[in-house]
């Protein structure tokens, strides 16, 4: 299943997958028309979009700075559900940024993932698999009610078992600002 991936993501497809979260919508984040698809499929205008990475080796792709502080909390918490905003690459595009010059990035706690990732390229897009209005997606059965047969391909990894996104962290400010709570608690992330 992840070859059959990989060649949708790299002739400019999306896919459905699930994360160590939950399912989530994969492109390939510098296909700018496969970006604006997976903002066409959420009805999502201008928000930025978050990325996993199969490896801290590929974090420098995405990630014009890695601050002291980056650094720190990903040592702390990846793999795992923390998605660690820092300042983008100048390469990425404005779809991923909306704008906003940063990016979210997260190595997810899932070797499965990873290796899906890996094989996509070492980065996917993966906002949650549902439209702006609904819940997130927690099986593949949902991603098909949501979005019928407007993916590519939606890989089943079962029915997920979180019950939190990841949490959202901006680590370009200082102190860090917690940008959206989640698995991972305020209390963790600063005790």
């Amino acid at each position: 299943m992840t070859s059959a991936a990989a060649k949708i993501i790299s002739a400019g497809g999306v896919i459905a997958f699930r994360t160590d979260t939950f399912y989530g919508l994969g492109a390939d984040p510098f296909n700018v028309t496969a970006v604006r698809r997976v903002k066409a499929l959420k009805g999502r205008e201008n928000k930025p979009i978050l990325l996993l990475l199969a490896d801290l080796s590929d974090v420098d792709r995405f990630i014009a700075d890695r601050s002291e502080q980056f650094e720190e909390v990903a040592r702390k918490f990846w793999p795992g559900p923390l998605t660690i905003v820092g300042s983008a690459v100048a390469n990425l595009p404005s779809e991923i940024t909306a704008g906003t010059g940063t990016v979210g990035v997260r190595i997810p706690a899932d070797d499965s993932v990873r290796d899906l990732v890996r094989e996509c390229g070492g980065a996917l897009t993966a906002t949650s698999a549902n439209p702006s209005s609904g819940e997130p997606a927690r099986s593949a059965k949902e991603v098909r009610e949501y979005f019928g047969d407007q993916i590519d391909l939606v890989i089943d990894g079962g029915e997920v078992t979180a019950t939190e996104p990841s949490t959202v962290l901006d680590v370009i400010t200082s102190p860090p600002r917690v940008l959206r709570e989640g698995a991972i608690k305020d209390t963790d992330l600063h005790g």
